[in-house]
C-alpha cells in the first residue's frame, strides 16, 4: 500500500500497536468487570457452526441436522480454522478481529493519502482514529462478522473512490461480501452505477457491467446454492427469521426510528465529523465525483434500508459496517482543512477546537466503549452462558429444550433443541410471535423445558414452572429480569 509521506514499516508498527491497545484494553475492561466472554449471544451460534464443521465435517448448528442458521458462512469458516489449530473460541476469534481492525485502519489511512495531497503527517492519525473508534474496537472484539463485513464495504467504496477500474475484481469483492451478510448484496448498487457513470460510451459501460456481474455471479450463484440445498429457500434462515421477529419496530413512526439511529450512530465523535462529510461530499458533488457520490447513494439507503427492517439496537451494530465510510468522509476533509494550513481569520482557533473536541472524543468514547463492552459481556455470560451451563449440568440428557437465545445452549450443552427464534427451527417464524400457537407447537414437539427472559414470552413462561433463575446482577442493573428455566407443563 502507498502510504506517501509516511514510513511504511513504522506506520505498521504504530497500527498494529494501536489495535493491540484498543481490543486488548476491550478485553482488560471485560476480565475485570466479570469476566472473558463475548457482548452477543449470536457469536455463540458461529462458534458453534465453526466447531461442528471442524470437528464433525458438517454444516449444522445441532450435530447431524444441517442449518443455514448462520448469517455469515465465511466468518464460521474462518473460525473453523480456530478450532482446527486448538485456539478457539476466544483467541482466534479476537485475532481475527484484531486484524480485521488493524486492515480497516491501514486501508483508512492509505485512502486518506491518497487523496488528501497535503496530508503528509509523520503520524498515521486517519488509521488511528479507525482503530480507537469505540464502535469498531466494540465490532473487533465481539466475535462477530461485523468488522469482517465493514472492511469489506470500505474496500469497495474506496476503491470507487480510487476510481480502480478492475471490474471483474469488484464484482468478486461484491460476491464475496454476501458470504460475510446477505446485504453485501447492496454493494452491487454503487458498483454498476459507478461504472455506468464513468465510462465514455455504451460499448464500455456494458464490457464493465458485465464483468462485474460475472465476478458477482461467480461467487453469489454458490452462495443460493448453498442455501438451497440446506434449506430450500435462496438466503440464510436467519434472513428471514429476523424480519419476521421485529415487526413491531417496523410499525413504529418514522421519527422514532430516526431518533433511534441518531443516538445509536453520533454516539461518539461521529457528530464532530459531521461538518467534515458534509464539507468532503459538497466537494465531491462539485468535482463530479461518482464514487464518491455513489458511495454516499448506497451508504443512505443502506441506513434506510435497516431503519425499516431491523431495529439499531445493541450499540447499532448492524449499521456499524457503513459507519467507516463515513469517518473516512470526515477525516479527510477535517484533515485537508488542518494540513492546509488555513490562514483566514480565526483559522488556528477553528482548528485547535475542532482538534481538540476530536481526540477528546474519541478517548472519552473509547473508555466508555470499553465499560459497555464489558457490562455486555458480564450480561451474556451471567444469563445465557450461565443457564446453558446448568442446562448441561442438570437437565436430563433425553429432554427437549426450547429457547429463544440458542446460541451458548448450542455451545455449551447438547441437548435436543427447538429453536424459538427460528434460525434453526424455521418452521416457527410464521407464528414466532404468537404466543398461543407457539404452546400449541412445544406441545407438538415434546417440549421438557424452556429456556428464557420471562417478559419476552410471559404466556409461556406461565405455562411453565421455575426450577432455576441466574440471579446475574446485570440483567437486574439494566432494569431487565433474569433469564429463567422452566419445567415445561405438558397437558
Amino acid at each position: 500500500m502507498n502510504l506517501e509521506g509516511l514510513d511504511r514499516r513504522r506506520a505498521w508498527l504504530v497500527l498494529a500497536l494501536a489495535v493491540t491497545v484498543s481490543v486488548g484494553g476491550f478485553l482488560v475492561a471485560s476480565a475485570l468487570v466479570y469476566r472473558i466472554g463475548f457482548p452477543l449471544d449470536d457469536s455463540w451460534i458461529h462458534q458453534t457452526y465453526a466447531r461442528n464443521l471442524a470437528l464433525r465435517g458438517e454444516w449444522s448448528f445441532l450435530p447431524g441436522q444441517p442449518s443455514a442458521g448462520s448469517t455469515a458462512p465465511l466468518w464460521s469458516l474462518l473460525l473453523a480454522f480456530g478450532f482446527w489449530l486448538h485456539l478457539s473460541p476466544y483467541i482466534w476469534t479476537y485475532l481475527l478481529g484484531a486484524l480485521a481492525l488493524f486492515g480497516l485502519g491501514l486501508l483508512a489511512e492509505t485512502t486518506a493519502r491518497r487523496l488528501v495531497p497535503v496530508y503528509r503527517s509523520r503520524i498515521p492519525w486517519v488509521g488511528l482514529f479507525m482503530v480507537f473508534e469505540w464502535h469498531m474496537a466494540w465490532a473487533a472484539a465481539s466475535g462477530m462478522e461485523t468488522l469482517l463485513h465493514a472492511l469489506l464495504v470500505t474496500v469497495v467504496l474506496t476503491a470507487l473512490m480510487l476510481e480502480v477500474r478492475r471490474y471483474l475484481f469488484l464484482g468478486l469483492l461484491v460476491g464475496l461480501s454476501v458470504w460475510v451478510r446477505p446485504d453485501g448484496l447492496t454493494l452491487l448498487g454503487p458498483v454498476l452505477l459507478t461504472a455506468w457513470l464513468v465510462e465514455p460510451t455504451f460499448r464500455g459501460r456494458y464490457q464493465a457491467s458485465l464483468r462485474i456481474l460475472i465476478g458477482f455471479g461467480a461467487l453469489f450463484a454458490p452462495y443460493l446454492l448453498f442455501n438451497l440445498v440446506l434449506t430450500g429457500t435462496p438466503m440464510p434462515n436467519t434472513f428471514y427469521a429476523k424480519q419476521a421477529e421485529y415487526v413491531a419496530w417496523q410499525v413504529k413512526p418514522l421519527l422514532e426510528r430516526l431518533g433511534v439511529f441518531s443516538l445509536q450512530f453520533f454516539a461518539g465523535p461521529s457528530l464532530i465529523l459531521l461538518p467534515g462529510a458534509v464539507i468532503w461530499l459538497v466537494s465531491a458533488f462539485r468535482r463530479r465525483d461518482w464514487g464518491t457520490l455513489a458511495g454516499l447513494a448506497w451508504f443512505v439507503g443502506y441506513i434506510g434500508l435497516y431503519l425499516s427492517r431491523l431495529p439499531v439496537y445493541q450499540h447499532g451494530r448492524y449499521i456499524m459496517p457503513a459507519m467507516p465510510i463515513y469517518f473516512l468522509w470526515g477525516l479527510m476533509a477535517f484533515w485537508g482543512f488542518v494540513s492546509a494550513g488555513f490562514k483566514q481569520r480565526n483559522g488556528w482557533a477553528l482548528r485547535t477546537v475542532w482538534s481538540a473536541a476530536l481526540l477528546m472524543a474519541g478517548l472519552g468514547f473509547w473508555l466508555m466503549g470499553a465499560n459497555g463492552y464489558a457490562q455486555d459481556v458480564g450480561l451474556i455470560e451471567s444469563e445465557m452462558v450461565a443457564s446453558a451451563k446448568w442446562v448441561a449440568q442438570n437437565v436430563p440428557s433425553d429432554s427437549v429444550v426450547a429457547a429463544h437465545d440458542i446460541g451458548a445452549l448450542g455451545y455449551f450443552d447438547h441437548h435436543q433443541l427447538v429453536d424459538l427464534a427460528g434460525l434453526v427451527s424455521p418452521e416457527v417464524v410464521p407464528f414466532m410471535r404468537d404466543q398461543d400457537r407457539l404452546i400449541a407447537y412445544l406441545d407438538q414437539r415434546g417440549v421438557d423445558y424452556l429456556v428464557t427472559f420471562p417478559e419476552i414470552y410471559p404466556e409461556l413462561v406461565a405455562h411453565g414452572q421455575l426450577v432455576y433463575s441466574t440471579g446475574g446482577k446485570f440483567a437486574r442493573e439494566a432494569g431487565a429480569q433474569n433469564m429463567g428455566i422452566y419445567r415445561w407443563v405438558n397437558p
